[in-house]
């Protein structure tokens, strides 16, 4: 794939990205160059090669799921004007 001054000109206008005309001709050769690189990569064999996310084996890091602060029910509707069973209770808004 290559890319002209024109494609250039177009992802410059919708990323809003100003560029003089001398930036387009520079950039034009650069994501040439990228999107070469990328069509290199396409041909390098990697047929069992298994996906990873890190250079190093490593598993998810899991914690238990319990509860450690829980209990505080009180203490956080204590200053509340108006609660009901744990909850705070406020005024009608929409009628």
């Amino acid at each position: 794939m290559s890319v002209d001054t024109e494609t250039v000109h177009r992802v410059a206008r919708l990323s809003r990205i100003a560029l003089k005309e001398g930036e387009a001709e520079r950039m034009t050769s650069e994501l040439n160059a990228i999107l070469g690189f990328v069509e290199q990569l396409s041909e390098v064999d990697v047929e069992g090669v298994e996906p990873m996310t890190s250079v190093r084996p490593m598993g998810m890091r899991r914690r238990d799921d319990e509860v450690t602060d829980g209990g505080k029910a009180d203490d956080i509707v204590k200053n509340a004007p108006a609660t009901e069973d744990h909850f705070f209770l406020v005024p009608k808004v929409v009628e």
